[in-house]
């Protein structure tokens, strides 16, 4: 399987068509709530106590330990620690981590809002939300807990990677390394109850959704490298897939940041898709210069890391901007109703008008989407899709650009 044929590609996508047509229809996402939610609020309800037992032993400093621990495996974390992966010349660990990072967010981030299942109580339970990250984190829903998930399935695929890349059979070094990952996992669930986040039960559905997750990942990673590298259609089809899965998103009983912060990683994705995709031969191969090494040292790494830091800033800024001026324009154009949550303050003022105006902008684009039930569309989910897609583009595409040409 070298790559992946275009029939195939029309099969999954005309799945996720058809899938989101009949949640819709049947309105799949109410009735599987209404079948879940009570049963995992009465279980968060009942582990109140193993909470309180846990947080009797509350400390300064075990806070501030699971607070840095919580912000190393947060997506925004990711986020900046990837381009830095990218950089340092293990191109494939680091779009492997992408895309499963990407995976995961959109996972358990469907999960949460399909299910909508509340936190612990705050108060009685003693909630720790030590950054801006983490009081964001806590207006999304509870179950599962993605910071297990995250946990689970990077720093598992991480140890699979690094133990196949140093071909090592040696027992207590495999044992080691799982050990490690274990413990970090452990650590890493118990400070989510720790500090008021989850319950167990969220914490145990993260667990075995990560699981499931590295499973599948480590069964298909290599197919869906080579199918990123050397594939058919990749980026018209990644395009058309990051597209429907916004559609495929479920609704959540009241707004979150979740789908936000998909829409981030999507782009994300997408950026990393096509700048890999059209650059593989030139700069993401097997055989770039690696860090610690005479072609890569760690001086001309710093230098890496400074141009790329100050231009993929630049490219943020450049590609929001044009966003929020190109995206409303082709929409009217287009016929499409939007409306804006924040980044455009015309629109949000409009969001609230009449839908005898909003019809009027109805066009041929918005009757193609018959099976999607909106009145408008937030424009700000174009906008932060395309922001962050620029982004990761830049990491992959333009900032290895002036490597080369500043022979960094």
């Amino acid at each position: 399987m070298e790559s992946m044929i275009p029939g195939g590609q029309m099969t999954i996508l005309c799945g996720i068509i058809t899938w989101i047509y009949f949640s819709s229809l049947f309105n799949l996402t109410q009735k599987l709530r209404s079948f879940i939610q009570p049963w995992v609020s009465k279980r968060v309800r009942s582990e109140t106590r193993i909470i309180f037992e846990i947080q009797k032993h509350q400390h300064g400093v075990l806070d501030a330990l699971f607070s840095g621990l919580s912000c190393v495996v947060s997506v925004p974390f990711y986020t900046a620690f990837l381009p830095l992966l990218f950089w340092s010349g293990h191109g494939k660990l680091a779009r492997q981590m992408t895309l499963l990072m990407a995976f995961c967010d959109y996972m358990g981030n469907c999960v949460k809002d399909m299910v909508s299942a509340p936190r612990p109580d705050s108060p009685p339970v003693r909630r720790v939300t030590a950054t801006k990250d983490e009081k964001e984190n806590a207006l999304e829903y509870g179950l599962p807990s993605s910071h297990t998930l995250n946990t689970v399935c990077l720093s598992g695929y991480l140890l699979h990677y690094v133990l196949l890349y140093i071909e090592s059979k040696d027992a207590a070094i495999q044992i080691a390394g799982f050990a490690i990952v274990f413990l970090f996992v452990g650590l890493i669930g118990y400070g989510r109850i720790y500090l008021g986040m989850h319950s167990l039960i969220d914490v145990i559905s993260g667990l075995v959704l990560g699981l499931i997750t590295l499973t599948f990942w480590i069964l298909v990673h290599e197919y869906i490298d080579i199918f990123l590298v050397s594939g058919q259609n990749v980026i018209s089809f990644w395009s058309a897939l990051t597209f429907l899965l916004l559609f495929a998103y479920p609704k959540p009983e009241s707004p979150t940041p979740s789908f936000e912060y998909h829409t981030a990683f999507s782009g994300v994705t997408l950026g990393i898709v096509a700048g890999v995709h059209q650059t593989y031969h030139q700069f993401h191969h097997d055989n770039v210069p690696r860090i610690f090494t005479y072609q890569l040292s760690v001086p001309m790494y710093i230098g890496r890391v400074f141009v790329g830091i100050s231009t993929i800033l630049l490219v943020k800024f450049c590609s929001k901007t044009i966003a929020k001026w190109a995206l409303p324009i082709s929409a009217n154009a287009l016929g499409i109703p939007i409306r804006s949550t924040n980044y455009i303050p015309a629109l949000v003022c409009s969001s609230t008008g009449k839908k005898s105006a909003e019809a009027k902008q109805s066009g041929y684009l918005q009757k193609l989407l018959f099976f999607v039930n909106q009145d408008t569309f937030d424009v700000d989910t174009g906008i932060r899709l395309f922001q962050y897609a620029g982004l990761a583009w830049s990491v992959v595409d333009l900032v290895p650009s002036l490597f080369s040409h500043l022979r960094l």
